[in-house]
């Protein structure tokens, strides 16, 4: 199956290139989405999570307590590792026989930190990694318009992933989302044609 990444910065349109791909008919693993579902009551990974953690970081019905665990994590490196630790190889695991196992003409894993995570290396199997780019600016004003959240906020969320410069360093394709949905439509019309392409050579 011909494999591509999809990764981009907060704010950059990620989900709205991969959502039109999907419409072109390519198959789409979401990341996050696995990264919920490897952590539902009942699975390994969320045992290993309150076995290191505790119990605290559970719910009264046994889920995750995404809120209590941000905060254990959040300035606490080794904490945010550790978690990762449990968490990251099984997500690279189900995306991975995902996309192997799909039935369409190319396969996209939408992997929102591609780039923080270890990219190829830890990625062998993507054949390509298309970036959603845009600049910090406007990733800024999205964001801010997005999540009403304060600019100090903001900016701290943008600072903690990877620069654009990383991002844009990892990139075979890059698609510049700065202009309309019908722009991007374009982007996504020229991105099937050429997996699709590629696919099949």
């Amino acid at each position: 199956m011909f494999c591509v990444g999809l990764t981009g910065g907060i704010a950059s349109g990620k989900s709205a290139l991969a959502d039109r791909l999907r419409a072109r008919g390519a198959f789409l693993a979401d990341a996050d989405v696995i990264a919920r579902e490897i952590v539902a009551p009942g699975q390994p990974a969320l045992v290993e999570i309150a076995a290191h953690f505790g119990k605290d970081v559970l719910q009264a019905d046994g889920g995750l307590d995404r809120a209590a665990m941000r905060q254990r994590i959040f300035d606490n490196p080794a904490e945010r590792k550790a978690l990762e630790a449990i968490t990251h190889p099984r997500i690279r695991a189900a995306l991975h026989d995902a996309c192997m196992a799909a039935d369409a003409p190319y396969a996209v894993a939408a992997i929102p930190l591609l780039t923080e995570g270890g990219g190829r290396t830890v990625y062998p199997w993507l054949d390509r990694i298309v970036i959603v780019d845009v600049p910090m600016e406007l990733q800024r004003a999205r964001l801010l318009a997005r999540d009403g959240i304060d600019a100090a906020l903001a900016d701290g969320m943008i600072a903690a992933q990877a620069t654009r410069a990383q991002r844009l360093a990892i990139a075979d394709d890059v698609v510049a989302n700065s202009g309309s949905l019908e722009d991007l439509d374009k982007a996504a019309d020229a991105l099937d044609r050429l997996y699709r392409g590629l696919a099949k050579s």
